[in-house]
């Protein structure tokens, strides 16, 4: 008789229960005296009101002007949003970026260093800030707004040379510009009086192509390259970039003389109701993969394909449907039907750089359609992230992923060997996106595995620290990724990329959906991919997460000694949620490790590249019920002690760990959730922030209780299920 196959023990959030808050012991002593205060910001309040004075009113709608107001390092948390003095002050927080300050004083022992803290862009009236400035010559500790003023560390004003950004790549005198709006009310005023000072400066604005996120509108302006500063002086303008250019579709590997034919399976996809979108460069008018090409769709049928385009969609749908093609045997059986849109066009290639925002629209309306459970993305522009700023195509993105119902990977880019010391190396937008997963690839399938040179590599944005969030193999010289090639009887086409390692990550994420059905939701595939990656030492920034496993069981199994336990639910703001793990009756045996995984979806503020999240989540964890907390999940691993120092890793969307324990030092295990919602980076009251989805993985690997998977159900059989694949797979899972 065949050995059962154990496969994930779900219904864990069965387990999970609201906790009170733990008492919590506020900070209470001050730094500064309010005189001191009041002495340091007075003078730069008085210079930033003189030079507010000097602007033209064309640059400042309704005699409305940005400052900057940097925060003391001490005090950057959301609970010290210093909104009362906004508020008396008559002025609003528009935005916000990181930044770094060396205080005179601050909360630590040791001398004060260099810190990171946060610069908020403030909007109001010029008169708003000539109040604000008489106003402090009067106030004492008892004032209502001292408490704030003690938190802010320097005012200033914004440059127009601070908003200008550099990208050699990209064709002179064409702009994409960031102009930041007023949140809460109309800002057609700022937006007519951009237009009108950008024309004035005979800039062409294609205002048709502009995209509104959040409280941003990002506009692309054609103009005479030295008149770049000009236009970035006008007040509410946040960003001036040069328009990055497409990422090329020249593929790494030039065909081979004396390629092999494909063998392509004649079965029908292992699941048919699974919805996938690639959106890439279009399929030549002759290709093999029709049997699983639900539909094909020209986002602008009035335009021709772009050059290579078709190609390189065809190589993505061939990785997506079979993983790399093997030379001796029959292709894979395909997980799932697709669909292709070609979203580029050569409308793209034409001499004028815009056309890159019209890419972003049809993308933008396959993703408002919320036709599609997985979507590959393995296009963009070539440009790598910026720490201070957040792309259009980042952000729209994102927005759109925010309710966790969508599994998106995304190509890391093929820059990996650009100039480190410029950051040219590091992936390329929008593989920055917080929501989306990221795909670096891997040079080999087999153990002897590294990041492949080209693959592009993190750190991320913080947050977003840890980018790319996976590999998965894209070929190389010592191993290519074979594709298909055109025609109705191809041949393997030699082939490496993020481009392919993308979607063949895509299809190990369907493969999860086909074999186990909908009650593995895309949160809960994306923290399986991440709880099984392998680590080979190269370290974080080359192999984010990992290296996905070659083989989908692998994946949803629990081999001998080994439990996979899924916790799958929404977290509320505020409160605390006591999520158990489960233990054999009698405890377990030797040695355990325990590998955790969280992840959650969000929505964003682009406008705040510091404080991009909403959500965050902090995760505690207790060995023993009724003892004290440990560590777990170690930030330091994915960012600097400085990132720690402002708690950034509390807002990342993806947590994941692993430690040793004996299995006696186990009582009532337990982690603690406790979920924080912030907005435009203050706090926000708990009734108006959105319930957010997650998933937790747990595996529990003793190697010493080969029963464990067995043992955990026997003693919750009336709580715990395993969850059952809903069909037996006969399709070759290795590639």
């Amino acid at each position: 008789m065949a050995k059962k196959t154990n496969y994930l023990i779900g219904k864990a959030e069965e387990l999970t229960q609201i906790t009170p808050p733990p008492k919590i012991d506020p900070q209470s002593r001050e730094l500064y005296t309010i005189n001191e205060v009041v002495n340091r910001l007075k003078p730069q309040l008085r210079r930033v009101n003189e030079e507010l004075a000097e602007l033209d009113s064309t640059l400042c709608p309704r005699g409305f002007a940005v400052a900057k107001m940097t925060l003391h390092p001490s005090f950057i948390a959301k609970g010290h949003f210093p909104k009362q003095l906004l508020r008396d002050a008559g002025v609003r927080s528009i935005g916000s970026k990181a930044t770094e300050v060396k205080p005179d004083k601050w909360m630590r022992k040791g001398k004060p260093e260099r810190s990171p803290s946060t610069s908020l862009f403030v909007a109001g009236k010029r008169d708003n800030f000539k109040d604000l400035e008489q106003k402090l010559s009067g106030i004492s500790r008892d004032s209502y707004i001292a408490d704030d003023l003690m938190k802010i560390w320097s005012f200033e004003i914004v440059s127009a040379a601070s908003k200008l950004k550099e990208n050699q790549a990209s064709e002179a005198g064409y702009f994409e510009v960031a102009v930041q709006f007023i949140p809460g009310g109309t800002s057609d005023f700022i937006k007519r009086s951009f237009l009108d000072y950008a024309r004035s400066l005979e800039f062409e604005v294609r205002d048709d192509l502009s995209i509104e996120v959040s409280n941003l509108w990002f506009v692309p302006v054609v103009g005479a390259p030295e008149k770049a500063l000009m236009i970035a002086n006008h007040s509410f303008v946040r960003v001036v970039r040069p328009i990055a250019p497409l990422r090329s579709f020249r593929p790494l590997v030039r065909t081979l003389p004396g390629s092999s034919k494909a063998r392509l399976p004649s079965a029908p996809p292992l699941a048919s109701d699974i919805r996938v979108a690639i959106l890439d460069g279009g399929l030549p008018s002759n290709h093999a993969i029709s049997p699983w090409l639900t539909d094909y769709k020209l986002s602008d049928p009035l335009s021709m394909d772009y050059p290579d385009g078709p190609d390189h969609g065809l190589g993505v749908t061939s990785a997506f449907l079979f993983g790399p093609l093997p030379h001796d045997a029959e292709a894979p059986r395909p997980y799932s039907f697709v669909d292709h849109y070609r979203v580029l066009d050569a409308g793209t290639n034409t001499e004028d750089p815009l056309e890159l925002y019209r890419t972003l629209t049809h993308i933008e309306d396959v993703l408002i359609s919320r036709q599609y459970d997985f979507i590959n993305l393995s296009l963009g522009p070539a440009l790598s992230i910026d720490d201070d700023e957040v792309h259009p195509w980042t952000s729209l993105i994102d927005s759109y992923l925010a309710d966790g119902e969508t599994f998106l990977t995304i190509a890391a880019g093929n820059n990996g060997e650009g100039d480190e010391s410029l950051g040219l190396n590091r992936v390329q937008i929008p593989s920055d996106s917080v929501n989306a997963i990221a795909v670096g690839a891997s040079d080999r399938t087999n153990s002897d595995w590294q990041r492949a040179t080209y693959s592009a590599v993190g750190p991320g944005r913080a947050p977003g620290r840890v980018k790319p969030d996976l590999l998965a193999f894209g070929g190389s010289h010592h191993q290519y990724f074979h594709v298909l090639n055109g025609g109705f009887n191809p041949e393997l086409v030699p082939q490496g990329g993020t481009s392919f390692s993308a979607p063949y990550l895509l299809r190990k994420a369907v493969g999860i959906r086909a074999i186990m059905g909908n009650e593995i939701t895309a949160l809960a595939i994306k923290a399986l991919l991440i709880n099984s990656a392998q680590q080979n030492g190269e370290g974080q920034p080359c192999t984010g997460w990992g290296k996905v496993t070659l083989d989908v069981d692998d994946l949803v199994q629990s081999p001998d000694g080994v439990a996979k336990i899924v916790y799958q639910g929404e977290l509320s703001p505020g409160k605390y949620l006591r999520v158990p793990i489960p233990l054999p009756k009698n405890g377990i045996t030797g040695k355990v490790k325990i590998k955790a995984t969280c992840c959650f979806s969000t929505q964003v503020d682009p406008q705040d590249t510091s404080m991009y999240t909403k959500a965050g989540v902090e995760i505690g964890w207790k060995p023993k019920k009724g003892k004290q907390s440990e560590g777990f999940f170690q930030q330091v691993k994915k960012a600097t002690e400085a990132e720690l120092r402002r708690d950034a890793a509390k807002w990342e969307t993806v947590l994941h760990a692993e430690k040793n324990k004996f299995g006696s030092a186990l009582d009532e295990p337990a982690f603690e959730l406790h979920y924080m919602a912030r907005n435009s980076g203050a706090d926000i009251n708990g009734k108006r922030a959105d319930i957010i989805k997650y998933a937790f993985v747990v595996t529990l690997e003793a190697p010493k209780q080969a029963e464990i998977f067995s043992d955990i159900l026997d003693a919750y059989s009336e709580v715990l299920s395993e969850i059952q694949p809903r069909i037996t797979t006969d399709i070759e899972v290795k590639v």
